[in-house]
C-alpha cells in the first residue's frame, strides 16, 4: 500500500485541471483558426475563465508547499469555473431562444471610416458573428453546451479537491 500525502493530492489534481483547461483552450483555438469557425462575442467571453484559472493551477501544482493554500486555490478555482459554467448556460440559452443576447454580440466595432469608399468596404468586409447561431454541434449539444459540461466537471473537481482538508489516502496496488 502505497500512502499518498494530500498537499501531493491538490497539487496533482491544479496539474490536471490546467491540462484540462489548456486541452479546451486548445481545441476551441483549433476550431477557430484551423476550421475557421469564428466565435460570437459570448464564446471569446467563456474563455476569460480558463485564461485566469490555468494560470493559478499552474501556479498551485509548483508552488504549493501546505494544504491549506491550495485548498484555498483550488476553491477558487472551483468559483471560477462554476462562473463560467453560468456563462456557457447563459450562451445555451441565446442559442436556444430563451435569453436575448448582449447587443455587442455581432463582434467588435470596425474602425471609423474616412471616406464613403472605405465604409463601403468594411461593409462588404466584416462578417457578423450571431450568438444565438450554435457554430458548430456535436452529439446535438454546441459548443457552448460542451463548455459548460467541462466548466462544470473542472469546477466540481476542484470544491471536491479543496474539500479533503485532513489526512492521507491509501492506494492499493
Amino acid at each position: 500500500m502505497q500512502i499518498i500525502g494530500l498537499l501531493a493530492i491538490h497539487r496533482g489534481i491544479a496539474l490536471a485541471i490546467a491540462l484540462m483547461g489548456i486541452a479546451t483552450i486548445a481545441a476551441a483555438l483549433w476550431f477557430e483558426h484551423v476550421v475557421e469557425l469564428q466565435p460570437c462575442l459570448l464564446c471569446l467571453y467563456q474563455r476569460w475563465p480558463y485564461y485566469a484559472a490555468i494560470p493559478l493551477a499552474l501556479a498551485i501544482t509548483l508552488l504549493a508547499r501546505e494544504p491549506g493554500p491550495a485548498r484555498a486555490g483550488l476553491a477558487l478555482i472551483g468559483l471560477i469555473f462554476l462562473a463560467g459554467t453560468g456563462l456557457a448556460l447563459y450562451h445555451v440559452g441565446v442559442e436556444m431562444g430563451v435569453f436575448l443576447g448582449p447587443t455587442g454580440c455581432g463582434g467588435e466595432a470596425a474602425a471609423r471610416a474616412t471616406d464613403m469608399d472605405d465604409f463601403r468596404r468594411q461593409l462588404e468586409t466584416v462578417r457578423v458573428i450571431d450568438c444565438s447561431q450554435p457554430a458548430w454541434i456535436f452529439l446535438g449539444i454546441s459548443m457552448a453546451g460542451w463548455n459548460a459540461v467541462i466548466s462544470f466537471t473542472i469546477a466540481l473537481i476542484a470544491f471536491a479537491s479543496a474539500a479533503t482538508s485532513s489526512g492521507k489516502i491509501a492506494l492499493t496496488d
